[in-house]
């Protein structure tokens, strides 16, 4: 046994050192003009992009979204932040599914702020993923201001892809943007106030092409994508706004959905799809048009009344290579649901998994009969609007809105310390008084947990749980009862990270709790998650401390109640420096190990 270990440990410390990715990232403040210059704004006449004004975006490496961070299925990554913001910062990475390691999830709930002038790596190693997601700053609606940039994971060379290589790969964020900056956005949230209507929609951070001369101005750059005629391409569409769901469209080029958030999806043509904030969707375009024209690229707002919204579209341009002339005609028309109100609906619902095809591994995802597995847990989640609590309002999830303390979860836990937080969120929703709180939700490892999201507000919700993908059964309008069951997708609901609530209407989902750790459940739009719409979910490891969950890195920082602990920053020049005692090669070796024996352990 002991020998079977060695070798196994020792395979896996080659493939540890062989199979990694590491990058490092510079994380400052870069003046844009993402939508024109003030003077050049200022000569057009009587609408919303008169007077605007250079802004301060968070850039990563200097670009403006952030680079792509390429990696493969169990890769193991290291990023090196170097934060020259005048504030503090963490990165999060939207739906990475970190192996039993929490500590490198980037939330307050699990991680102490990388202070300005500091530099931090988080390492972690990818879990059996594969698909389009993206990262971005997790504090004070930093991402309000940029900091985001496209994830994609690739699958192992011995596991195909269910479509042919396309002819190459394009990424879009799309996303409401507004001229405040982020700070003044959390400020206007402080003191009771709505954000309002966004002064754009951005593709890519850049403005929307004229298509309109009465509604945009001349001169602003915005968005081309360059493509060959009759090549297929894939589109990875990420909707990364702070509050607007988006309707994305290409004009007269079908959408072939293939992938959302992790996993590939029957493969069905759309015209269109709304793309809610937070989600990401992979579609394959092929260029069957006439190649002498432009055509126009479209995230226009949904589920929104007042007519000034329609001032308020993203346009980008798709050019083929033998263009002889710009995109003419309207814009392609958005779903109208004034008659309709399930046509939204009906489309998330048609959005099901491809069962027949491999993700990370071999054998097909449906191979997990998740339909046939006891539920051990329900959670129901009411969302409301807005509520007065101690003369704010704020957001709350069954009348609890959270607030953060300054010692995350996960290191209280760790050090034991009591007063921190509390386990007694409600699981269900009451009419008990609203109130602020530091609690979370206990839930029990390798359990099979039912959440169900209910949306009592007139908006539409999005929710997300980190170090997790889950199953997405049902969506309806009106009161989720039990007897909602019977109509559950039990064969292939789509397996995702991110999910919309219709107001006044319910989405459950299932989820396997295979990963040990203090978990994020949020809402996605910033503004409802800045003034407490989230929650944390603990999965406990069930041996103990450093069993089945990794140990705690050993270039933690420390806050709160321990911050006595933390050491001075260790400055380094070395591009691949680990930095600030940064885990290192023994820290790589002590981690596999540790997955190796719990993988010997639970097998």
């Amino acid at each position: 046994m002991a020998a079977a270990v060695a070798a196994v440990v020792f395979a896996a410390v080659v493939a540890t050192t062989a199979a990694q990715a590491e990058v490092r990232w510079e994380v400052a403040y870069l003046t844009l003009e993402p939508l024109g210059p003030a003077q050049k704004a200022r000569r057009t006449c009587c609408h919303h992009l008169t007077s605007l004004f250079s802004v301060l975006v968070i850039a990563i490496n200097n670009q403006f979204p952030g680079p792509l961070l390429n990696v493969t299925t169990n890769q193991n990554v290291r990023v090196n932040v170097q934060n020259n913001l005048d504030e503090p910062l963490l990165i999060t990475w939207d739906g990475i599914q970190m192996r039993m390691n929490s500590w490198q999830d980037g939330v307050t709930g699990t991680n102490c702020p990388i202070p300005p002038g500091w530099n931090w790596t988080y390492q972690f190693q990818l879990k059996d993923q594969i698909g389009s997601f993206f990262y971005f700053p997790s504090l004070g609606l930093q991402r309000a201001a940029g900091g985001f940039g496209p994830i994609t994971v690739n699958n192992r060379a011995t596991v195909p892809v269910p479509f042919d290589q396309p002819a190459g790969d394009i990424t879009l964020f799309i996303g409401d943007w507004y001229t405040k900056s982020h700070i003044e956005l959390r400020n206007m949230l402080d003191d009771g106030m709505d954000l309002g209507r966004p002064d754009a929609i951005l593709i890519n951070g850049r403005a929307p092409y004229r298509y309109d001369t009465t509604q945009v101005p001349d001169g602003l750059q915005y968005e081309i994508v360059g493509v060959e005629p009759g090549k297929t391409y894939r589109f990875r569409v990420h909707n990364v706004g702070i509050s607007t769901s988006l309707n994305f469209r290409i004009q007269n080029h079908n959408m072939r959905l293939v992938e959302t958030e992790g996993t590939y999806t029957n493969q069905q043509n759309y015209t269109n799809l709304d793309i809610h904030v937070g989600q990401s969707y992979s579609f394959l375009v092929t260029m069957d048009q006439n190649a002498s024209t432009d055509y126009y690229i479209v995230a226009s707002p949904r589920f929104v009344s007042d007519p000034q919204w329609n001032d308020v579209i993203g346009v980008a341009i798709l050019q083929y290579s033998n263009s002889k002339g710009g995109a003419s005609g309207p814009l392609p028309d958005a779903p109208n649901d004034y008659y309709d109100k399930y046509y939204s609906m009906n489309q998330a619902r048609s959005i099901r998994m491809n069962t027949s095809a491999g993700a990370a591994r071999q054998n097909p995802q449906g191979s997990f009969h998740y339909g046939s597995i006891n539920i051990t847990q329900t959670f129901v989640l009411k969302n409301e609007a807005p509520l007065l609590i101690n003369g704010k309002h704020r957001r709350t999830i069954n009348r609890v809105s959270y607030s953060p303390p300054e010692t995350p979860l996960r290191l209280a836990d760790l050090h034991n310390l009591t007063g921190v937080y509390t386990t007694d969120f409600p699981t269900m929703p009451s009419n008990a008084p609203a109130r602020i709180a530091s609690s979370a939700l206990n839930a029990s490892y390798k359990g099979f947990l039912e959440i169900v999201f209910q949306n009592n507000d007139t908006d539409v919700q999005t929710y997300h749980l980190d170090g997790y993908s889950f199953f997405v059964v049902g969506m309806d309008y009106g009161v989720w009862t039990p007897d909602s069951r019977n109509g559950y997708n039990r064969w292939d609901a789509i397996s995702r990270c991110t999910t919309q609530v219709f107001p006044g209407g319910w989405t459950a989902v299932l989820v396997s709790l295979d990963n040990v750790g203090m978990w994020n459940l949020r809402a996605e739009k910033l503004d409802n998650w800045y003034r407490g719409q989230e929650v944390y979910v603990k999965v406990a490891d069930p041996l103990g401390y450093n069993i089945t969950e990794m140990v705690m890195p050993d270039n933690a920082l420390y806050c709160g109640l321990l911050k006595e602990r933390q050491k001075p920053q260790v400055h380094e020049s070395n591009s691949k420096s680990l930095a600030q005692g940064g885990a290192g090669w023994s820290y790589k070796l002590h981690v596999t190990v540790m997955l190796v024996v719990a993988a010997m352990i639970f097998s």
